[in-house]
């Protein structure tokens, strides 16, 4: 419920985790720890007759490298001379073979098989005679629409009890890995896979067969299976899930309370459905996870770092017990101040799932970046001021209380796992927990991951994409850069704990009852990235941040909406996109207001595309003033009937949002997919 993905850029790692030899470095950004390069090491003499590698550009290769799915990326051709050298080499985490390509300095034989394997590959001719040439085209289709892009960490100076710690949480992830996909319905179905690479790919990275980006996920041959098998989510009965509607069905029932509970799994059939808890459901893996954070708190042996071994163990014990709330109060007594590291191990977000009932596990596993100093300094001394003003906006029934959340630190992601790693796009701000004391206390943690979207491509193609749309003096503030993106992430998940938020009730009820879980997701999302708009003008007037600071924020937030509209309203399954929805009724609110015009006339700034948005700077502060008293008004209200008529408008109207020009002009640059490499 509470995380902001993809498409705000970002920096790159911070200074104890430094980029790989051969990746730039961005420039430093005011606030944010810098990255110190490591040094190319002088290769060692070989026997090995050196030999060329330049059969394909880089992207090129990368992208070749996951249709075959092999563990292999080209991080940037340091001295452009197209040529792969062993020093751009990277070997990926989570595929299925470990990857071996450099030994001494030179290439190993596995490598020289790879590249073999990846140049053919690329030569082979398409079949699109056969029914299953047709699917493993769009198989083909799918992986091309996301971009490899490599998230580096080297921890080879780490000592030694931190590389044994890292190496627990590296086993943590792969257990975590094991029971999203048993939930998630992927495992059940891992044995009817074919042996073409693609295929096996798609699954890899899209954690089950289906196709998910948005040139091919309602195609029904898309799929890594022949035959295009409908996963079966574990955490309801097979049964079930054959009617329509199914979570319509269980949210009718008068025990929906208990079967839709997060940390459950739904078991019986007809109408003798039971609740049963993740620690009996997924008793053996869940099991081995506690295992090992207890083996990983054991290996720590620094006395400064006593608050990461506590919430260890506590979430070790929430393991076994099912209980949370115990492991949430010692997370929750993590800061900046107390650990080098981040991690959260939990079942948390809901969106994974068709209900958003049941919370997806995750590891989120990060070293901490001293950069968000800066920020929180700025902003604790008016988090009470913003949720005054959001309160206002809001109106009765709600009534502004003392807040007491902390802002944003920022990490630097090491390794996803579980519900934390998306096929494309990643989340880049979290606020957790969901449930329970420290959530309703406002004593959660906020995150923002400051290390994803700031490599060259990345910032490349979301330049093109803005230029694709934007005229070119509403481009005059969109920078392109870290802060702007920065500061609407900050903004974002502290609005998570401001205004009516997850523990709120109207009438006795929460959200979830009021709207349906999918609804209520996107409400709170909308009212919080709502609220990172709003609060600019708060800001700008207090003299926090500067007049152009403030409008940067604002043409980046429209692009990272456009960004989202290009990505569709509903998923294959026909499920609500939650950001996607948020997006369109934004972009749709302010075009009603005229905040931002359509010319058909216009020329967008890329001087080639007819028809642009324009931003009109001096209408945005009251039409954003005017979409939070609306939406936080719904919220507050329980108003179920104006949040449809904006889903009614914006997400499933073409009138007044530009849907398929949006989609068509960002979606010719592949989204980011996130690879992980880690050095110990």
């Amino acid at each position: 419920m509470n995380r902001l993905p993809l498409l705000l850029v970002a920096i790159a790692a911070c200074k104890s985790a430094p980029l790989p030899p051969s990746v730039p470095v961005a420039d430093p950004v005011p606030g944010v720890a810098t990255p110190t390069p490591t040094p190319t090491p002088t290769p060692t003499p070989t026997k090995v007759e050196a030999r060329r590698h330049d059969a394909m550009p880089r992207t090129e290769l990368n992208r070749w490298a996951v249709r075959e799915n092999l563990p292999l990326y080209w991080t940037v051709d340091a001295n452009k001379d197209g040529n792969l050298d062993p020093g751009e080499v990277a070997t990926l985490l989570f595929y299925p073979t470990p990857g071996d390509w450099v030994q001494g300095g030179a290439f190993t034989p596995s490598f020289e098989i790879a590249y073999a394997q990846i140049v053919d590959a690329s030569k082979k001719p398409g079949d699109l005679l056969t029914e299953d040439g047709k699917r493993r085209e769009l198989v083909g289709k799918d992986l091309d629409q996301g971009r490899a892009t490599l998230v580096w960490n080297d921890l080879s100076e780490l000592a030694a009890a931190d590389k044994k710690f890292t190496a627990h949480m590296m086993k943590v992830a792969s257990l975590v890995d094991r029971i999203y996909e048993l939930q998630n319905g992927a495992t059940a179905l891992a044995t009817q896979l074919p042996p073409d690479a693609a295929s096996r790919s798609l699954f890899r990275r899209n954690r089950g067969p289906k196709c998910v980006a948005p040139a091919t996920e309602n195609d029904p041959l898309c799929s890594a299976i022949p035959g295009s098998p409908k996963p079966v989510f574990d955490i309801y009965p097979a049964e079930l899930q054959k009617q329509d509607k199914f979570c319509t069905v269980l949210e009718k029932r008068k025990d929906a309370k208990t079967l839709l509970s997060p940390f459950t799994a739904v078991r019986g059939s007809g109408d003798k459905l039971t609740a049963v808890p993740y620690t009996e459901a997924y008793k053996d893996v869940m099991t081995a996870i506690s295992a090992e954070l207890t083996a990983a708190a054991d290996t720590i042996k620094d006395p400064a770092e006593q608050p990461l071994v506590t919430y260890l163990r506590a979430a070790a014990a929430s393991f076994q017990s099912n209980h949370w709330e115990p492991a949430d109060e010692a997370w929750a007594k993590m800061t900046v101040d107390n650990s080098k590291w981040y991690v959260r191990i939990a079942p948390d977000e809901v969106y994974w799932e068709p209900c958003s009932s049941k919370a997806g596990t995750h590891l989120t596993f990060a070293r901490i970046n001293q950069g968000s100093r800066v920020w929180q300094q700025k902003l604790v001394p008016v988090q009470q001021e913003m949720e005054a003003a959001i309160a206002k906006a809001a109106g009765r029934p709600y009534l502004a209380r003392t807040v007491t959340f902390h802002l944003p630190d920022f990490i630097d992601i090491v390794v996803n796992a579980g519900d934390d790693r998306d096929a494309v796009g990643a989340t880049i701000g979290q606020s957790l927990p969901n449930w329970g004391p420290v959530a309703n206390e406002g004593r959660g943690r906020t995150v923002a991951m400051v290390n994803l979207y700031g490599d060259p491509d990345s910032i490349a193609a979301r330049r093109a994409q803005a230029e694709s749309m934007l005229d070119a003096k509403s481009l005059e503030n969109y920078a392109g850069t870290q802060e702007p993106g920065l500061l609407s992430t900050i903004l974002h998940e502290a609005a998570h704990n401001l205004g009516p938020a997850h523990e709120y009730k109207v009438g006795g009820k929460k959200a979830g009852d009021v709207f349906g879980g999918p609804m209520a997701s996107v409400l709170e999302e909308l009212k919080a990235q709502t609220a990172a708009l709003y609060l600019l003008e708060l800001l700008r007037t207090k003299g926090v941040i500067s007049d152009q600071l403030a409008a940067q924020s604002f043409a980046d937030a429209i692009v990272w909406a456009m960004g989202h509209v290009s990505q569709g309203m509903y998923t294959g399954a026909g499920e609500r996109k939650t950001y996607s929805n948020v997006a369109a009724i934004q972009i749709g609110f302010l075009l009603d207001r005229k905040a931002l015009t359509w010319d058909a006339n216009a020329t967008a700034g890329n001087g080639t595309d007819k028809g642009a948005l324009i931003i009109h700077t001096d209408r945005l502060v009251p039409a954003v003033d005017e979409m939070m008293k609306l939406v936080a008004g719904i919220k507050a209200r329980g108003d179920k009937a104006g949040a449809m008529k904006l889903v009614k408008q914006y997400v499933d109207s073409t009138k007044v949002v530009p849907h398929k020009i949006i989609s068509e002009r960002f979606l010719r640059f592949p989204k980011a997919s996130f690879v992980y490499s880690v050095k110990l």
